[in-house]
């Protein structure tokens, strides 16, 4: 008798190729292939074994995960609906412990224990506040009769009855061409879980013994079955340390990827023979074996495992149909989200009602359409109704359509919602599925302004379930609380196969073109199918669309605004995005004025990213709580960080603009977000970096608009204070357009002589300073410093500030005598108006000091320096910043005099010292990490030094950036170090990425640029040769640099 699809009880799912063909050998008989549906892509392998028919599945080829296996069973089951247990067969990686000595070619079979059930989603969950992982959600676990059967296996064992090792031989004996990919290898070499693998042999060779962990031999080659917890995640683990942490804290014993993906669709164990110890010492050479084991292992488990047969009528009664949409059959992906629903529809103890919420236009309809379809096909007697919520009438009439249905008698129009609740809240109504499809509208659902509330007519019975799809979250909570489902944009890949299911295949050549398009739509579906609708109409390129897509901000918004054919949505409402979210912002301004004024703000500036704390704080904390719930319920914005950042949907944020333009709201949305920027953009402080930081990308943005630019007037302070935290993180560029852009409009509103003018002209020289441009730099601080000498006189702070900033413009220009001569006129007037221990008098006895080193009048400079630092010891104590910066200036000194042991004593205690009182992730504290690297380097202890400058410049690319002039110091040191090692093409890499970098922050023309192209070409040029040893350029804190800062009767820092 031919078998039919029903007659197939096991679902055995395999993820590589060789599993299968493990699986296919353990097959008594092969059968016949039968049909199946176009909407499922696996292809099978049918066949039975100890008298189980069993229908053989692999993933696709490269596509590996727990959604690729969910996606494959959830196509199984619709063909198959017979399954009664799935097995997930194949390879694992082991974790060897004290207390399991597991080995290559053992077996792991999943068993639940008092806590879990038997295989653990790992990668699944979310990091709490304490920075922990706490896994969330949970699977299901074998069903009794698998349980009961692997009782009976491992009874047999104890009594020496484990056949596995009969079965492995006799398979290679019919098979004998599976003997050379399938046989036990010999080598098992289990390695420390600190030493990884250094290259890429894949037998190890080059790995050195001495790491390996002493085992004793086993008596025979029967492989070792183990029972317990599966970690099942979507990476390969390949990190013996990250293996064991995750391993003791759950108590696993194996590794995989796939099983997560089908535990919660059908009953199911999961096997797994062990292929490598889940470290970077990976062996292929035993994937064939580890396959063949699990293979048979399964095959003796079914030997257990009783069969049934199945009498179940088929010929059951169909139900009720009513929905207005035909399938789409070019839906794809979503399988995760669809296994979700599928179990809620099909579990015996489930909720009644499910939400699932999202970005208008994130394509809820279509899932539920899907699901729609899928319940029909495999479950004939299932009635589904769809009731679409576009309008009180739309509704109404879907009622009444139900009603019609089921021949209710008798129903008056006003009743009909009633009396079909009451209908399907009856056991005679059968099984049903309601979806109630664009509920968004809270007064409709929940206040009852103007018709009664919905709600109030949602039927209930164990019978039936109630789909929801909603834009708003809060609603969705409202009506299915706690049972909701959030529905993301597809991923790249998704995406990609939607927009190539849309348009011709002659436009899909364009690869690259069609993925810019896919990140500029941000993958949403609705956006994806309004492009493709426009390319197929208008017969463009995909490279044109992008090209109209990238245009001015109007044009963009004409695009998103294109009404456009689409057979899976309403014909009563308008199809393009933007006019899907115009009908949010209405129903947000009437729901939340405070909402719709951050949804305002965040769209004056940049969308991602955007700290809490910029929102304009005009009411309480209860109330902005609130407003920015309703926008996250809406999906328009997303929560990051502890609740510190939000992020504005890409599309949201222009849409939002264009909204407000039309409206004529946005000028005074701009001005509004431009006042609050006013009132917390913080001054340079160093305390404030990381504040600034998280505030840049915002107001960057803002006052790049016309908006802002016809007022920027009235905002020059605030403009100033955002070109010194540019300057302050090496931003030299851009800081120089902003402190320009100010000194023009002082320039014309206030004058030429105007002090403020002045100070922002001496804020412009002293970026040129940064940037190597000494000469405009001199130019702009003589003008300064006359204008201040004739407005304020001679003896006045910001004069003798302006005088002490020339001279150290001298200084880098090599004009020592000049330099001299007028840092000693200021050192006078400094001494004879605040005092020698005045803090700015001991700052430039110390720039002095610079300036006689660089003269090679060593003798004076320490001389000075200790002068000063034994000042400021005694005013201000050993652990003062300014007594620090004395000691590390002196380093400096006798450094350049050979004295190395004092310069690394002296480096050391500045140091430790500073790491106590300020921390080590401090840019001070780096800086002294620095020098000391450069003093062992200068010492030839250049093991020492890139040990040091490692380290230095990874945290300096965490703490200051990684574009940051001293982080480009560092850089350039460690090339350098590297060179002298012998490292040469380390050396070459890293000082590359140093050119390239510091021509785009420093220009071309910077003398830090100039040294390391310098160095880049000799290498280049002598890489046949032994290297030339040069000296690392200085990273020791300039005294010169810390005079362009010197405060106005305060301590420098």
């Amino acid at each position: 008798m031919k078998l039919t699809h029903q007659d197939y009880k096991v679902a055995w799912i395999c993820a590589l190729p060789l599993e299968m063909a493990a699986a296919k050998a353990m097959l008594n008989e092969v059968h016949d292939s039968l049909s199946q549906p176009a909407t499922d892509h696996n292809a099978y392998t049918l066949g039975s074994t100890a008298g189980h028919n069993i229908a053989i599945a692999c993933l696709p080829a490269g596509v590996y995960g727990t959604t690729s296996a969910a996606t494959v069973l959830s196509h199984m089951l619709p063909t198959f609906p017979g399954l009664r247990f799935a097995l997930m067969v194949g390879i694992g990686g082991g974790v060897p412990s004290k207390s399991a000595d597991i080995r290559l070619g053992d077996v792991v079979v999943s068993l639940p224990t008092a806590m879990y059930p038997g295989v653990i989603q790992y990668d699944y969950g979310k990091t709490l506040r304490d920075g922990q992982f706490h896994r969330t959600g949970s699977l299901n676990k074998p069903p009794q009769f698998l349980l009961t059967a692997i009782s009976q296996i491992r009874s047999n064992g104890m009594m020496g009855n484990s056949h596995l090792t009969d079965i492995i031989s006799d398979t290679l004996e019919r098979h004998d061409n599976m003997q050379q990919s399938f046989s036990r290898p010999n080598d098992d070499w289990l390695f420390v879980p600190s030493y990884t693998q250094l290259d890429r042999n894949p037998d190890c060779l080059a790995c050195d013994p001495s790491y390996l962990v002493e085992r004793s031999p086993r008596p025979t080659q029967e492989p070792d079955i183990h029972y317990g917890l599966i970690a099942s995640g979507n990476q390969v683990m390949k990190d013996a340390t990250t293996r064991d942490s995750i391993a003791q804290q759950f108590g696993i014993l194996c590794f995989e990827m796939e099983a997560a993906g089908i535990m919660g669709q059908l009953p199911c164990l999961v096997i797994r023979g062990i292929c490598d110890y889940c470290d970077s010492h990976k062996h292929k050479q035993w994937q064939g074996y580890a396959a063949l084991v699990s293979a048979a292992y399964a095959r003796t488990l079914l030997l257990e495992v009783p069969t049934h047969s199945d009498n179940v009528s088929r010929n059951q009664q169909t139900g009720h149909w009513m929905v207005p949409f035909d399938q789409n059959t070019r839906f794809m992906g979503r399988e995760d989200i669809i296994a979700n629903l599928d179990e809620w529809l099909t579990q015996q103890t489930r909720p009644t009602k499910m939400a699932i919420h999202g970005l208008g236009g994130v394509g809820k309809t279509q899932i539920a359409l899907e699901v729609a379809y899928r319940m029909r096909n495999k479950y004939p007697n299932l009635s589904i109704f769809w009731i679409p919520c576009t309008s009180y009438e739309s509704v109404d009439q879907a009622y009444v359509n139900v009603a019609q249905k089921f021949g209710i008698p008798g129903v008056k129009p006003e009743d009909v919602k009633q009396a079909v609740s009451n209908y399907l809240s009856q056991e005679s109504a059968g099984e049903w599925l309601l979806i109630f499809d664009n509920a968004d509208d809270s007064d409709m659902w929940i206040n009852g302004s103007s018709a009664p509330a919905l709600k109030k007519f949602l039927p209930r019975s164990q019978q039936g379930h109630i789909l929801f799809t909603t834009r708003n979250r809060t609603l969705a909570l409202k009506l299915a609380s706690p049972h909701l489902i959030e529905i993301p944009e597809p991923d790249q890949d998704i995406s990609l196969s939607i927009l190539e299911s849309l348009i011709d295949s002659d436009l899909l050549v364009e690869k690259d073109a069609a993925l810019r398009l896919l990140e500029q739509l941000a993958y949403l579906p609705l956006a994806i199918t309004q492009a493709a609708s426009y390319i197929q109409e208008n017969q463009i390129s995909i490279s044109k669309y992008l090209h109209l897509l990238e245009g001015n901000e109007s044009q963009t918004i004409d695009l998103l605004s294109e009404d456009f054919e689409d057979e899976g949505r309403y014909d009563t409402i308008q199809n393009p995005v933007a006019t899907t979210w115009w009908i949010s912002f209405q129903h947000i301004q009437e729901l939340n004025d405070l909402a719709i004024e951050y949804l305002s703000f965040m769209a004056c500036i940049n969308p991602r990213e955007i700290p809490t704390s910029l929102l304009p704080q005009r009411r309480s904390e209860n109330e902005k709580t609130k407003a920015i719930g309703l926008l996250k319920a809406y999906s328009f914005v997303t929560e990051q960080a502890g609740r510190k950042f939000l992020s504005l949907h890409r599309l949201v944020h222009l849409t939002t603009r264009s909204w407000m333009k039309n409206i004529g709201m946005f000028r005074a949305h701009v001005l509004k977000t431009a006042d609050q920027f006013s009132d917390v953009f913080p001054d340079r402080d160093i305390s404030c970096r990381k504040l600034w930081r998280e505030y840049l990308p915002h107001v960057l943005l803002l006052i790049k608009e016309d908006d802002f630019l016809e007022k920027q007037h009235e905002y020059t302070q605030m403009i100033r204070r955002i070109g010194s935290c540019l300057s302050e993180d090496g931003r030299y560029n851009e800081a120089e357009k902003l402190i320009h852009q100010v000194l023009n409009i002082h320039q014309r509103d206030l004058g030429p002589e105007n002090l403020q003018t002045l100070e922002t002209m001496a804020d412009l020289a002293l970026i040129y300073w940064y940037q190597g441009r000494w000469k405009k730099a001199e130019e702009l601080g003589v003008q300064v410093l006359k204008a201040r000498t004739q407005i304020l006189g001679f003896g006045h702070p910001d004069t003798l500030l302006s005088m002490a900033n020339l001279a150290s413009t001298y200084l880098k220009q090599g004009r020592w005598q000049e330099a001299e001569e007028l840092q000693i006129e200021v050192l006078t007037a400094y001494k004879e108006i605040l005092g020698f221990e005045h803090p700015n008098t001991l700052l430039s006895m110390s720039i002095l000091a610079s300036i006689y080193s660089n003269q090679d009048r060593r003798k004076q400079a320490e001389e000075i320096e200790v002068q000063v630092f034994k000042t400021r010891r005694e005013i201000l104590g050993l652990k003062h910043p300014s007594t620090l910066l004395s000691m590390s200036n002196l380093a400096s000194i006798y450094s350049n005099q050979d004295r190395w042991k004092e310069a690394e004593e002296i480096g050391v205690q500045v140091f430790k010292t500073r790491r106590e009182m300020i921390g080590l992730e401090n840019s001070s504290t780096l800086l002294s990490m620095a020098n000391l690297a450069s003093t062992y380097y200068k010492q030839g202890r250049w093991t020492e030094a890139e040990q040091l400058d490692i380290k230095v410049l990874w945290l300096q690319k965490q703490v200051i950036g990684p574009e940051h002039p001293d982080t480009l110091i560092t850089m350039h040191n460690l090339a350098f170090i590297w060179h002298s090692l012998g490292k040469a093409s380390d050396a070459l890499a890293l000082m590359k990425q140093c050119v390239h970098l510091r021509n785009k922050v420093l220009g071309h023309q910077h003398p830090h640029t100039i040294s390391s192209t310098k160095a880049l070409d000799d290498w280049i040029e002598e890489s046949n040769t032994s290297p030339r040893q040069y000296l690392p350029a200085s990273n020791q804190e300039k005294n010169d640099r810390h005079a362009h800062k010197i405060p106005k009767a305060v301590v420098d820092s």
